[in-house]
């Protein structure tokens, strides 16, 4: 069993909604990434998302799209991201998702991101742009060295599609709550739980909703029909914001507690 799939059965055992953050790596730069990702595990985080850089990040809206042009502004590739892991790992036990599109990973090379995120302590990847028809050869080489491969499922995704992301899927789902980009919004789309319920039907995995989660209040709202919320331009937005503040680090990590303080819990049959 995986270290996500273990996360997630205590979080069943318990009755708790997880807590998935996003951040990009390298913004406002890695030092602040590294002591970013300590901070989030310390205030709650149950899995972290950590986004790669990429220059045309077409499934984000502009605040990351803004976070990921300061890193590559800074330099940041895909070997930095993945020693700064390996640097965290040493710190706290949470696991860690990669987040990409998929030209930086082939640029990269398959097998040795697999063999390199492995050993740095990464505990999936996530690729955003790459389709389950075409991601066999890349579901092996991960799973080969227990890399869990996540993918992605829309409101828009065909019941076909979602079978077959369903038979390649490892650890848990991510249900995009609406079509579109990321981004905060006022409120939970009514696709997010109906998708829920479809992805329910062909997969056992848990299910994370995320994409315009920005408030407690939507992340208790997920939490009463799928199994983890995930929240990314709120958390990156803040960094914007504070960022060359010396507080910056303690401020991300009092509003990351405030999104899911008090933790709540739910009868089984709610989730």
């Amino acid at each position: 069993m995986s270290r996500i799939s273990e996360t997630f059965e205590k979080l069943k055992r318990s009755g708790r909604g997880g807590f998935i953050p996003f951040i990009t790596a390298g913004d406002p730069d890695l030092a602040t990434t590294e002591l970013l990702l300590v901070e989030l595990a310390k205030s709650g985080a149950d899995i972290i998302e950590l986004g790669v850089p990429f220059s045309d990040p077409v499934a984000d809206g502009e605040v990351i799209q803004r976070a990921s042009e300061r890193a590559l502004r800074k330099g940041v590739t895909l070997s930095d991201v993945v020693g700064c892991v390996s640097r965290t790992k040493q710190h706290i036990d949470v696991p860690i998702v990669l987040f990409s599109y998929f030209n930086p990973l082939l640029q990269f090379g398959e097998a040795r991101l697999a063999i390199e995120a492995r050993q740095a302590g990464i505990d999936a990847v996530l690729v955003t742009d790459l389709i389950p028809e075409e991601a066999r050869s890349w579901v092996e080489t991960l799973v080969q060295d227990e890399l869990d491969p996540i993918f992605l499922v829309a409101p828009t995704t065909s019941d076909q599609r979602l079978a077959e992301i369903a038979r390649q899927a490892r650890g848990f789902i991510y249900a995009v709550s609406r079509a579109g980009v990321t981004g905060a919004r006022d409120k939970i789309a009514d696709d997010a739980q109906a998708l829920v319920k479809r992805v329910r039907k062909v997969s056992n995995l848990p299910v994370a909703v995320g994409f315009g989660i920005s408030t407690a209040e939507q992340v208790s709202q997920v939490w009463r029909f799928a199994d983890a919320a995930v929240v990314g331009s709120a958390i990156v937005r803040e960094i914007e914001r504070l960022s060359g503040d010396p507080k910056l680090i303690d401020q991300v990590g009092h509003f990351t507690r405030s999104l899911i303080a008090p933790k709540q819990t739910f009868p089984p049959t709610l989730r």
